[in-house]
């Protein structure tokens, strides 16, 4: 285990500190209640607008600008959500641009046209009238990864489906998640609390004879909440539901062994797995080298053994994102850069295999970091989550909050004062500021 005072000196921790320095002064926080409707939104020229159907197990807010919190709620529930997004002209494929103020302004920034709740009932009519605009049918199912608040989920959803083109439905799955990265395990716990709530949603929506096809997308820790939900249809069902054709796992932090008795479980007719790796994400590096934990799926090197054998076993495609620039600055979410979502929207629209080698970006698979600290009750955890609090607004909200919480233990590491700029810069580098 590294100490606090030395966690910096490693040549990959280095490197996460000198970004997250270099980036510091560029950071700006977020105003609360973005998706407050704008009323007349719809008026301003060259914008566009994605409608998708949210389902959550998250506890409803009291805010209308915030929708549902952090925590969990009782049941599943839906949401009728519509998303403007700015001019082409005035954005990069790939980016969500945040409302400075509220409102937004939707010639600038991305805000929320709707966001009427659905009972469970009605939702096949939602699914009916928007598939319409697909000549297969096809739904797209988005499962997010950790450290995202509700309107992140929303934001970047309504990104990968307008900037991939795609003729889909778009229904986004978002669990209780508490929007920092230091909330490692409640997160974690949370994917376990919501495996029925998304085997639900995938059953009603294969079941739906207005349904031709399902793709799965998903993101970080919400890949352990997709397969152990498929899984679980599996043994229910004996089979998962025939209508799900792809499920892409993008950077899954997922123990090794459990995604090998969860491809195992969930049988030979199940849908077409796609792997997605990069090289160069430097903050989960940087997780990986504190921690050493178990053998991550995103973490594998799919080009080494045991790992390339059993991928072709079980016939895991692999696409590497190493090569692909992102706008993120710890390289964490590559998997919604413009390049690749126009990857997603074309091989899906042509029925293809997503992962054919023809974009351009290398043939040599490397291995990724993709999986956070097993906890965050320690000074180890908040070492790791330091680079991302630097360069995160919405990590630095919540950082002293959790420096307070974590008990005398982690006071005595880092001495009697932790000061919220300081103890960052004290973890990354090294030494006393």
């Amino acid at each position: 285990m590294f100490g606090l005072s030395g966690f910096g000196r490693g040549t990959v921790g280095g490197i996460v500190g000198m970004t997250a320095l270099a980036l510091l002064a560029g950071c700006a926080g977020r105003p609360a209640g973005v998706l407050l409707p704008v009323v007349g939104a719809e008026q301003v020229p060259g914008t566009s607008r994605v409608d998708m159907l949210v389902a959550t197990t998250r506890k409803s807010a009291t805010d209308k600008g915030i929708l549902f919190s952090g925590e969990r709620g009782d049941a599943v529930t839906y949401t009728d959500l519509v998303v403007s997004i700015p001019p082409d002209a005035a954005r990069q494929p790939g980016s969500v641009q945040w409302p400075k103020s509220i409102p937004g302004n939707p010639a600038t920034d991305f805000v929320a046209l709707r966001a009427d709740p659905i009972e469970r009932a009605k939702v096949p009519t939602w699914i009916g009238r928007t598939v319409r605009r697909s000549a297969k049918r096809h739904v797209l199912v988005f499962v997010h990864g950790f450290n995202n608040k509700f309107e992140d989920a929303v934001f970047r959803f309504a990104q990968i489906v307008h900037d991939s083109g795609a003729e889909v439905a778009p229904v986004l799955f978002t669990w209780p998640s508490r929007g920092s990265v230091l909330a490692y395990g409640y997160d974690r716990e949370s994917t376990n609390f919501s495996r029925n709530g998304l085997e639900t949603l995938l059953r009603d929506l294969t079941r739906d004879p207005n349904v031709g096809e399902v793709t799965i997308l998903a993101h970080s820790m919400g890949n352990w909440l997709t397969l152990e939900s498929l899984r679980q249809m599996a043994i229910r069902d004996r089979r998962i539901a025939p209508k799900i054709r792809n499920v892409i796992l993008a950077a899954p932090d997922v123990d090794m062994d459990l995604a090998r008795a969860a491809f195992h479980d969930m049988g030979k007719d199940r849908p077409r797995l796609t792997l997605m790796v990069s090289g160069d994400d430097q903050a989960l590096a940087v997780s990986r080298l504190v921690w050493g934990d178990s053998v991550r799926l995103g973490a594998i090197d799919p080009n080494a053994e045991p790992y390339k054998s059993e991928l072709e076993r079980e016939n895991v495609a692999v696409l590497n994102l190493t090569s692909v620039k992102s706008s993120d600055a710890l390289n964490h979410g590559k998997f919604a850069s413009g390049d690749v979502v126009a990857l997603l929207g074309k091989r899906l629209a042509d029925g293809q295999p997503i992962s054919d080698g023809q974009i351009g970006i290398g043939d040599r698979l490397v291995s990724t970091a993709a999986g956070a600290a097993s906890t965050v009750a320690t000074g180890a955890a908040l070492a790791v989550a330091a680079p991302v609090a630097l360069v995160d607004p919405q990590t630095r909200e919540t950082y002293g909050e959790h420096l307070s919480n974590v008990g005398s233990g982690f006071r005595n590491a880092l001495g009697s004062t932790v000061d919220l700029a300081g103890a960052p810069v004290r973890a990354v580098v090294g030494g006393e500021r």
